[in-house]
């Protein structure tokens, strides 16, 4: 069963795995910009790099597995 989450494009779900992070990529259904933007540039978007993103996820919970949520435009961690 697929479940769908929709989301505004500064919140992220990441999720620990051994090994690493994987950033979910999601499908943008609403474009309200007339013009083309990657909304995987972080840095570009909300001024932080997914390295950054990694460095505070491991912060908050000492890299257990899971899903995390990344608020990218107020850099909050949770």
């Amino acid at each position: 069963m697929d479940t769908n989450v929709y989301h505004p494009d500064y919140y992220r779900v990441i999720e620990r795995v051994v090994g690493g992070w994987h950033f979910k990529k999601g499908k943008l259904f609403y474009k309200h910009l007339p013009i083309s933007i990657n909304f995987d540039d972080f840095e570009l978007l909300y001024g932080i790099t997914k390295q950054q993103v990694a460095i505070e996820l491991f912060r908050l919970e000492s890299v257990k597995a899971g899903y995390y949520l990344a608020d990218l435009r107020h850099k909050q961690f949770y």
